[in-house]
């Protein structure tokens, strides 16, 4: 969940997030002579091209401003096709994404805050992507677990709802981290509809400015707080558990329609891991009930998930690359589950418990496979 968004949006998108991805070869980015150069800085947004070739783009990013920016490409509709968050000051970035013929805009945002600093550009000709039948084959199959995820979570909210709404703090309580572990694991894909999002899984300090916590602030953690931090249930929280299954079902219904795309899913398997990095280690993302590490785990699995279904293709391209995912995924999957207190279901340890060693030691094994998995989206672009 983005601490920081887009206006509210509507339609379907590629549910992709820029990656910090090196190798794409020439022929496959804009124009052929390289990735477009995004040079971001407190007041500016300079684009090296603003007429590009449909296929593979790639940006090549960098921050010279003082504020942490993010990057994204959109549609002239403010839908995302693709995006990279957290660029330090002074630091580089790449990104790799399919791009269809049309207009668009490059938004740098100084400080991840506000409406950024727009470059239009404009995408032509008739080239697709090349796609082997193993990229075709990890697409169809990521989007019936995309779907099936929005199908379990449903039920799963609608019991975390119905006991909002029956008064039960305790049943409420035991079932709200297992509500999430769908849109947790697909998260990517759920923010991409970017209308949906802010209304289900923003943060308080995710609103945007001038929204009234207490009357704009919906969705899951608004529950979380009344919940852990209250330790009561008013009949406004009883109205937002329904909205919450309300705006869940318009999710349910739409994922469905998602465009994806082999990189799409290698970027949005990156974003999982940014997502745990700068939320879930944090403790930031479950601030009053500490069920992160639930997050972390269903983060990880969704990551884990577009990987398998690429790795046919990733292994053809770069089987050292592969090899190393291989192994970094088990390991950090193993250091999260020594926290695990149920190996059949999804307890975990309170977040508020886990020591400060014992935090940085999960920040570096999150790191440890997030670098690799930067890469993943360079071995799929064919």
């Amino acid at each position: 969940m983005r601490s920081v968004r887009l206006h509210a949006v509507s339609g379907v998108c590629a549910a992709v997030v820029l990656a910090a991805v090196a190798g794409c070869a020439d022929k496959a980015d804009s124009g052929g002579g390289g990735g477009v150069r995004v040079a971001a800085s407190d007041t500016a947004c300079d684009v090296s091209k603003k007429d590009l070739a449909a296929g593979h783009l790639r940006l090549d990013i960098e921050n010279k401003g003082s504020k942490v920016t993010e990057v994204y490409v959109l549609y002239p509709d403010d839908r995302i096709v693709t995006e990279r968050e957290n660029i330090g000051p002074g630091t580089k970035a790449k990104l790799t994404a399919e791009i269809k013929p049309g207009r668009y805009e490059i938004v740098c945002k100084p400080g991840m805050k506000g409406d950024g600093i727009r470059q239009q550009v404009t995408v032509s000709g008739a080239k697709a992507a090349k796609r082997d039948p193993d990229s075709d084959a990890a697409v169809a199959a990521y989007r019936a677990y995309a779907q099936k995820q929005a199908d379990e979570t449903l039920p799963r909210a609608k019991a975390f709802a119905d006991a909002v709404k029956a008064g039960d703090l305790g049943a409420a309580r035991k079932a709200y981290a297992d509500s999430r572990l769908g849109w947790e694991r697909t998260e990517p894909v759920a923010e991409s509809f970017g209308d949906i999002d802010p209304k289900v899984d923003v943060r308080e300090d995710g609103l945007e400015e001038g929204q009234d916590p207490e009357k704009d602030w919906t969705g899951w953690h608004r529950l979380e707080r009344s919940l852990w931090q209250d330790k009561k249930i008013t009949a406004r929280d009883k109205e937002l558990a329904g909205l919450l299954v309300k705006d869940l079902t318009v999710w349910q219904k739409k994922v469905g329609q998602a465009e994806i795309t082999p990189t799409s899913m290698a970027n949005g398997a990156k974003e999982l891991l940014d997502e745990v990095a700068t939320g879930k280690v944090t403790g930031e993302e479950e601030r009053y009930s500490h069920t992160d590490l639930v997050d972390f785990k269903a983060n990880l699995e969704g990551a884990r998930q577009a990987y398998d279904l690429l790795r046919p293709v990733a292994v053809k391209k770069d089987a050292a690359l592969v090899k190393e995912l291989d192994t970094r995924f088990p390991a950090l999957d193993e250091l999260l589950d020594t926290y695990r207190k149920d190996k059949t279901s999804y307890v975990y340890a309170s977040y508020d418990t886990v020591g400060k060693a014992d935090r940085k030691e999960l920040q570096d094994g999150v790191n440890a496979l997030a670098e690799p998995l930067s890469k993943l989206a360079a071995a799929v672009a064919g």
